[in-house]
């Protein structure tokens, strides 16, 4: 298309002074993106304890933040990170969306002040690639201006209708880009949806059964409302090599059915998904770390097949080349959750 970069010129800084981008993105655990509102003093004070539970700590400075708190949530983010150290984790920002008041003293003033510790700049309500094509040269002019070495990655959350229908050029449109996630409750807005929830799925949304004999009841079974775009983003990240999460499971006295909603993500293909509560991280850490059982036996296939093709059979099922990628993808999983957790190592039998 006419608006992408040529090739010779996708991973040329677009600043003089600025870093190369990542031509291999680095290589992260991220099962839960910890949410922190960075406005509140003592939850700034425990920053250095959570970041030990987690793999990403973000400071949010967009929903769920007060008008009247922005410039507050932005200062005391910069405060955090200039003051913590976060160990093993990886520290992320949420700014405000592009049209708003705030994104563009958010950017420069984060950048200016903490953007060497920064490692990924979260982008709401992304609607095309030109979003993504305007934060990534400003980011580039000030990495120049403040002289930060390593490039700073972006990462798109899917919230709106316009964005679902341009998901591919968006996750094209920069190597800069880290990842997507699914925003449901500002895209169930967007589309005009009939649901207040906030993630997860909805008692109305589903399919009836046949017709029995008459006066028996009939099963309904609730469906998913987010597979759909869940999959498009799945699909759009993966062909592009970044990671996909599912977004805010908002109703925190329901710890199953937010176990459920991970789950059915993992299952699909995303690498993690936000945690607003800290209740939520030990079910993101446990969902979205591989099962003991399905590790050791797609070991057993990796070491069947070293060199990843022909056939074998294994507890008399075939294994093929198809079943060796498969197998891969959860061995090297594996391998990043044993690096930081011994006693799954152990158990995974690294």
């Amino acid at each position: 298309m006419a608006w992408q970069k040529t090739p010779a010129k996708f991973y040329t800084p677009l600043a003089i002074g600025a870093p190369a981008p990542f031509r291999d993105r680095p290589v992260a655990l991220e099962r839960m993106i910890h949410f922190v509102p960075p406005h509140i003093e003592k939850i700034r004070a425990r920053a250095a304890d959570v970041a030990r539970q987690v793999d990403v700590l973000l400071g949010n400075l967009e929903d769920a933040v007060p008008a009247d708190a922005k410039e507050a949530a932005r200062r005391g983010f910069i405060e955090m990170a200039a003051s913590t150290d976060f160990g093993a984790a990886a520290l992320w920002t949420r700014i405000n969306c592009l049209n708003s008041p705030w994104a563009l003293d958010d950017i420069t003033q984060i950048v200016a002040s903490v953007g060497a510790k920064l490692d990924v700049v979260m982008l709401p309500k992304v609607d095309g690639p030109w979003d993504i094509h305007y934060l990534d040269q400003l980011l580039a002019q000030l990495e120049a201006k403040h002289r930060i070495a390593r490039p700073i990655m972006i990462h798109a959350i899917l919230e709106t209708a316009e964005g679902v229908n341009n998901v591919e050029a968006i996750a094209a449109a920069s190597p800069r880009m880290h990842g997507m996630s699914l925003g449901p409750a500002d895209l169930a807005a967007s589309r005009g949806m009939k649901t207040t929830r906030v993630g997860g799925g909805h008692p109305a949304y589903g399919v009836l059964a046949d017709a029995g004999a008459a006066g028996e009841p009939r099963a309904f079974y609730q469906q998913d409302l987010w597979h759909y775009t869940l999959a498009r983003m799945v699909d759009a990240c993966a062909a592009f090599g970044l990671k996909a999460f599912y977004g805010p499971f908002g109703d925190f006295g329901d710890p199953q059915a937010c176990e459920a909603q991970f789950r059915n993500a993992f299952l699909q293909g995303c690498v993690g998904a936000w945690s607003l509560h800290p209740s939520q991280i030990d079910i993101a850490k446990r969902i979205f770390s591989p099962p003991v059982e399905e590790v050791l036996f797609a070991k057993r296939i990796v070491e069947a097949m070293p060199d990843g093709t022909g056939a074998v059979m294994i507890d008399g099922k075939m294994q093929d080349d198809a079943t060796w990628k498969q197998a891969k993808v959860i061995v090297d999983l594996a391998r990043l959750v044993a690096e930081k957790d011994a006693e799954l190592g152990r158990q995974y039998g690294f």
